[in-house]
């Protein structure tokens, strides 16, 4: 997933460089689209590298278990059942699986990387919507607004994807330290 992701936005930035260069040398064309689209696309693939590399560094997969913000709320149970998480879980790529592999590292260590993984996604959900920003000046406020709310909405998932599994996690834990 990693060395994909790396690609997709090393292409994505040759792609948007091609087409801005078409766009200004053909302004109003199709051209223009194309370049508003693919700059868009390379703005959320390189943030997120750029927010994990920061996370990685600052956290290094280490944090309070035991912060409110990391706390399960007693409502989430309903969500994670409305929205089927047990069911479409197992399908979701991992950045880096080796991070959340419990033969590998601790219980701890784990939850430590899934709370990295949280705040990571939870900060890209909402740099998703920073491309508004250029609403006054590039127009097209519904590719804006329909990019960002997609973006956000994928990152999301990987927010709901730790918050379900993590409680489970600590349970295990827990019973793990009775023994």
């Amino acid at each position: 997933m990693k060395r994909c992701m790396k690609r997709a936005a090393r292409l994505a930035a040759v792609g948007a460089a091609a087409a801005l260069a078409a766009a200004l040398l053909w302004p109003g064309s199709l051209s223009t689209a194309v370049a508003v689209t693919l700059l868009t696309v390379c703005y959320h693939l390189w943030m997120r590298l750029l927010v994990g590399g920061v996370f990685d560094r600052r956290m290094n997969n280490r944090c309070d278990l035991g912060h409110p913000w990391f706390t399960p709320r007693r409502w989430e149970p309903a969500l994670w059942r409305a929205l089927r998480v047990k069911r479409w879980k197992v399908g979701v790529p991992s950045w880096e699986p080796e991070l959340f592999d419990t033969k590998e590292r601790s219980l701890e260590e784990v939850a430590m990387a899934m709370c990295q993984a949280e705040l990571v996604h939870e900060t890209c959900a909402v740099l998703s919507f920073l491309p508004l920003a250029a609403v006054p000046w590039l127009g097209a406020a519904p590719v804006f607004l329909l990019t960002s709310l997609a973006a956000a909405l994928l990152d999301l998932m990987f927010v709901f994807l730790q918050r379900y599994n993590r409680p489970r996690l600590l349970r295990l834990m827990q019973r793990r330290k009775k023994q």
